[in-house]
Parts: C-alpha cells; structure tokens; sequence
C-alpha cells in the first residue's frame, strides 16, 4: 500500500456522512442512477439507498467512474422496505417534486439527518413517497422546462447539503462508528485481502501508520477454512 494512497483513502472515510443519504426509486436507466451514485460519492455520503423491482442494481461503469467501490448502495425490494429502514434511522424525508406545495431547495436545513428522494425519469415518485416525506423540494426554473435530468438535479441538491454541513463542521472529523471506520478502512485499503479473510472467517489485520499490514499475512491459512 502507498502511503500517500492510504493518507487519501483514511481522508474520504472520515468525512464520510452517515446521516446524508439518496433514496432512488426506480430510477432504472444506468447512465442516471451511476451518475447519482457519482455524486454522492463526491458529496461524501456513506450509504445510499435504491428501490429495484426486478433486484438488480442498473450501475453503469463509465458514469460511475468506480464509485460504487466506496459508496454502498443498499437495495430494497419495495417502497415500504426503504421508507422502514430510513424512518428507523430518524431521517428527515425530501422528496424532490415540483409541485405548488414545494420548497426551494436551498431553503431547508441539511445537517439534519436527511435522505433525498428522487423518482423514476419519466414520471418521478410515486404517490407512497410523496406521502410519505416530510417536505417536497425544488429547484427554481426560469424556462420553458418543468424538471432537470434526475442525475442533474441530485447533483445540485446534494452539493448544497455539502455546503451547508461543511459551514456547519460536518466534515471536521470523523462521525462514523470507531469499529465501523476501522474495519472500513482495512476494506478500502485491501480489498482482495478482506474478502480472503471473510472466505475464512479471520479477522482483518492490523494497519500501521503508513498502512502497512502488521505481521505476516501467511497467518490467514491457518484460520478456519472456508464453509463448503
């Protein structure tokens, strides 16, 4: 591992926003969705969340630009599984709508715990999700046109959550887990070794300073093997 390679990894991880998330709900054209994930890879979110009927993410690998190695995107296979699973984490829900009833987006308050719902292409969020947010956002059009690219639209949204977290010091320091981080940092920095380790069920080893892995790796054949 390259020092100056680990420096920048450990710098990501630890602003990285466990309580700013997207919520995309079937927003299946590739180009788009990778294009969000992009985005919120770039605005430091932790984890992302995703409403797929037919259960496969629809990444596209130029538009991500290998975001999806440091983003997770976590798959629900209804509405009412993703609105459960943000609810439980108490997060403010925004439902990015033009409508008569929406705000505009600048106007609402970021540091919040917040997840951003965005809909399909065509014909956005369904009636559940707009129920079912807090508020509905917008973006202030002066032209012809009704809406922005979803892709587009996220993009603007969520760099003003970043803009307004980073006046508020939401990036300063790390805010995810102790043992979450760690164990983070350890994937980021050698995937194929982790993915050996859960394979055996071993532990990850430790990391020096520069991100070095202390002690011999030979240890890991010697943990449990596998299950067949």
């Amino acid at each position: 591992m390259n020092p100056r390679r680990f420096r920048r990894i450990r710098s990501v991880l630890e602003r990285r926003q466990p309580d700013l998330t997207v919520l995309l709900e079937n927003v299946h054209k590739p180009h788009n969705f990778s294009a969000v994930v992009r985005t919120a890879d770039a605005v430091g979110i932790w984890e992302a969340h995703a409403v797929v009927l037919d259960g496969g993410l629809p990444m596209h690998h130029l538009a991500a630009g290998g975001s999806k190695r440091w983003v997770n995107v976590r798959a629900h296979a209804d509405l009412g599984q993703a609105l459960t699973a943000l609810g439980e984490a108490d997060f403010q829900l925004l439902a990015a709508h033009p409508s008569d009833d929406a705000v505009d987006f600048r106007e609402v308050d970021f540091t919040r715990p917040t997840a951003v719902l965005f809909g399909q292409e065509k014909d956005g969020l369904t009636e559940q999700a707009l129920a079912a947010a807090h508020r509905k956002i917008q973006i202030p059009m002066e032209g012809m046109v009704a809406s922005l690219n979803v892709s587009v639209a996220a993009a603007l949204i969520l760099f003003e959550a970043q803009r307004q977290r980073r006046l508020a010091g939401l990036y300063r320091a790390s805010r995810l887990d102790a043992e979450l981080f760690e164990r983070t940092l350890f994937e980021w920095s050698y995937p194929e070794v982790a993915e050996q380790c859960r394979q055996r069920g071993a532990e990850y080893p430790e990391l020096g300073d520069q991100g070095e892995i202390v002690g011999d790796l030979a240890w890991i054949a010697s943990q449990a093997e596998p299950e067949p």
